[in-house]
Parts: structure tokens; C-alpha cells; sequence
């Protein structure tokens, strides 16, 4: 098994680090304690505790990360720090083989305090996506550019058969896509190719180009995870993904703009990324099965591009999308990426370009606009930039995803609310 494909959130990973944890911690508590390094076990839990909370405050009030991180991430990582605080604390006096095991639980508390919040934000499924680490994939050998089709006269689920050596589920992984036209410092893309990609004679296939949050890693499993549950109902059609990064090396919020301060990124998305899906995949090439999608910040962008080239893709699935790129830092953004020039700063914001639009150019385009029902900020979003789009013309769906908040709960359930809407879009499925 690849390791970069090893489940953490689920399954024996996180349940053997837990357990480990407890029992390691069990036995570094139970012993003869002698007042002193009593006391420094107790002092080192408690200013572990502090520390962890500590940072859980500065990252929120220096906007590390643009939205406040949830509350459960100080009480996984105060806990994690405490735990580290008290092994280290109860060196003092101990055994050889206690200040061993001290060593090691030191490291084992540290993991599961990762994997803990990790699983509470549900975006990172394995190891690799949680390190931004992915295998390559091998392309289909007829992938390539002279193999692009147009739209099919009749719907691709109409006519097509699965083989009997169709796998099961889809391959991802990842691919180098160069920055040709823009020169952006791009990180390796994250690829899907469902299972009706992966057999001889395959059907040509729509394409979706999703983005991922801020920070994030351009990773596929999620919506891999997805699709292949599609794909599982309907005889292995699903899209072929590019999830792409629209951030960089450096992980910077480019707004979903080129910029002299971090390159450009809207070229690379909407000229780079296409380009190379035009000569590399076996998709159809016709606006009106293409898909530009994304996540949170990537939600963002995917409404931009959506809004700006109307001709490039006719459909947009915006997941708890941010409103505009750099709304989470606008002074910042309005500095760097506009040189200070706020008006053109208001111009990048998509109801400002659809509003500015001439009638009928969003004619034919079908939008879905997701959030968290509990992510009260990221529905109003939703429900202003959905509103200004369903007011221009594109065919609007506006959904809130039960239960969640503005982690991987909102993007799976966004992504498969998304999919139900655009199979029958795509012609992948009957219309319900």
C-alpha cells in the first residue's frame, strides 16, 4: 500500500496513536512520587496546557489563517502540550527507563494531538494529503490532446457500457503542470481519473479544475472520495479532476489575481491548467461540460474565474466559498495586489463583475453555491454572491450542508450536494 495513501482520520491509525497515548500516559503517572518531581510534573502539565491554549489565541489574534480557528483546536492541542508538559516534568528523579519512555511519549502525544485535530477538521483523509505529499499517476497512453472530443450528441450515460475489467474505484495522484504562460511557482497538481478513464477505448469525459483552501494542498482524496461514490452509481462515469494551486510555493493568498507580489495566478489557473488538460486528458472540450470548482478560498476563486471567462467553463461549484479573493485580509490585499488602487480592488469582486456584465453573458451557466449550515458568516456569502448570480441569469442552486461548520463536513456534503445537481448537467446521469 502506498504510504502516502494511509488513512489517519479514520480506521487503525488514529485508534492505535490514541490508545498508545493512554497507556503511555498511564504509566508515566503511576509511580512513587516524591514531592519534587511531583511538582515538576504538575507545573510542566499545567504550563503545557497554557502553552497550547496560548497559541490557539495568538493564531486567532494575528489572523494566521484569515478565519478563526474552532474552538476544538486548543482543546486538542492544550491537552497534547499538557500531556507533553507532564513527561517531561516527570524526568526529573525518574528511572533511566522512565525518562525513556518520557522521550517517547513526548513524541507519541504530539502525533495524536495532529491527528485529533485533524480529524476534526476532516480536510486531510491521509497522510499525504496532510503533508501535501502525493505519488505521481500515470496517464491513460490515448490521453493526449488529439483525443479531445465535443460535446456528444446524445449523454455520455446513455451510451456507455462498463467493460468487465473496470476497476472499481478511480486513481489519483499527482502531476507537474507547468507554468508555461504565467510563471507561477506552482505545487504539483492533484489528478482523478474515475474508473471509465481507466479502461481501453475510454469514453472522453468532463473535466472539473477545483481549488483548495487557504492554507491547503491541492490535493484529490476528498473529492476522489466523492466522485468515486458517484462513479460506484453510475457504471464508473465521473469527471476527471485537476484540483490546482492557485496559492503557490509559498502559500500566499494571491486573491485569485496576478500579481507582481506573488505571480500570477489567475493565468495559471485559467490559461497553464487548461492548456495542459486540453493535451493531457481525454475530455470533452466544451465549455458546457466543464466545471470550475473550489473550496473556502479556492470557492472564492472559482466564482472570479467563473465570472471573468464565461466562455472557458458553464458551470461553478462554489463550497463555502469566501465572497472575493483577499476578503479575509482586504487592506493587505488591496496593498500588495493592487498596488493600493481600491477601486480596482472592488472590481475583482465577482457580483461586481456580473453586475458589470452585459445581459445575457451568463446565459446557460448553472451555479451551485454551498455552506456549513452552522457557518453562519460563510452562508451569508453564499447567499449574497449565489443571489447576484441567480439575478444575472445562471441557473442557481444554494445549499446548506446539515450539521457542519466550515471544515471537511462542509466540503464533503458541498461536493456531493454540488455532484447531484451536475450529473444530469453533465450528462453523466438522468436528470432526477
Amino acid at each position: 500500500m502506498d504510504l502516502w495513501q494511509v488513512p489517519i482520520a479514520e480506521g487503525p491509525v488514529p485508534v492505535t496513536v490514541f490508545a498508545l497515548a493512554v497507556v503511555l500516559l498511564a504509566i508515566l503517572a503511576v509511580r512513587r512520587w516524591r514531592v519534587r518531581p511531583l511538582v515538576w510534573a504538575l507545573a510542566g502539565a499545567a504550563i503545557g496546557a497554557v502553552v497550547g491554549y496560548a497559541a490557539y489565541k495568538i493564531v486567532n489574534a494575528t489572523n494566521v489563517f484569515g478565519d478563526a480557528v474552532p474552538t476544538f483546536v486548543w482543546h486538542w492541542s492544550a491537552a497534547a502540550f499538557a500531556a507533553i508538559g507532564f513527561a517531561l516534568g516527570g524526568m526529573v528523579g525518574a528511572r533511566t527507563w522512565r525518562r525513556v519512555l518520557a522521550g517517547i511519549g513526548v513524541v507519541v502525544f504530539a502525533v495524536a494531538g495532529v491527528i485529533g485535530v485533524n480529524m476534526r477538521f476532516g480536510l486531510n483523509p491521509t497522510l499525504g494529503s496532510l503533508l501535501g505529499i502525493a505519488a505521481s499517476i500515470d496517464l491513460p497512453t490515448d490521453a493526449g490532446g488529439a483525443n479531445q472530443t465535443p460535446a456528444p450528441a446524445q449523454p455520455i450515460y446513455t451510451t456507455s457500457t462498463p467493460p468487465a475489467d473496470m476497476p472499481a474505484v478511480g486513481s489519483r495522484g499527482s502531476q507537474t503542470i507547468p507554468a508555461t504562460a504565467s510563471g507561477f511557482d506552482a505545487r504539483d497538481a492533484g489528478i482523478y481519473l474515475p474508473p471509465a478513464a481507466l479502461v481501453a477505448n475510454a469514453p472522453a469525459l468532463p473535466l472539473v479544475i477545483m481549488m483548495m483552501g487557504h492554507p491547503g494542498n491541492p490535493d484529490a482524496t476528498v473529492i476522489s472520495d466523492v466522485l468515486d461514490q458517484f462513479a460506484a452509481q453510475h457504471n464508473g462515469l465521473a469527471p476527471i479532476v485537476i484540483v490546482a494551486d492557485q496559492l503557490g510555493e509559498a502559500i500566499n493568498d494571491t486573491a485569485c489575481a496576478d500579481s507582481t507580489a506573488y505571480g500570477k495566478a489567475r493565468t495559471y489557473i485559467t490559461v497553464d491548467v487548461v492548456d495542459w488538460a486540453k493535451k493531457n486528458l481525454h475530455i470533452i472540450d466544451d465549455p458546457a461540460y466543464w466545471t470550475i470548482a473550489g473550496y473556502s478560498n479556492g470557492g472564492g476563486c472559482a466564482i472570479t474565474f467563473g465570472a471573468q471567462s464565461p466562455t472557458l467553463w458553464k458551470n461553478i461549484l462554489d463550497v463555502s466559498g469566501e465572497p472575493f479573493g483577499g476578503s479575509e485580509q482586504v487592506a493587505n490585499i488591496t496593498k500588495t495586489i493592487y498596488g493600493g488602487d481600491a477601486a480596482a480592488f472592488e472590481a475583482s469582486k465577482p457580483v461586481n463583475i456580473m453586475a458589470a456584465a452585459p445581459a445575457g453573458t451568463y446565459k446557460g451557466m448553472t451555479a451551485v453555491f454551498t455552506a456549513g449550515a452552522e457557518d453562519v458568516g460563510y452562508k451569508a456569502f453564499a447567499d449574497e454572491v449565489g443571489g447576484e448570480a441567480r439575478k444575472v441569469g445562471m441557473t442557481v442552486t444554494r445549499y446548506d450542508v446539515p450539521g457542519a461548520g466550515h471544515t471537511g463536513d462542509a466540503l464533503k456534503g458541498g461536493l456531493a450536494e454540488g455532484f447531484t445537481v451536475l450529473y444530469p448537467v453533465l450528462g453523466l446521469s438522468a436528470a432526477s
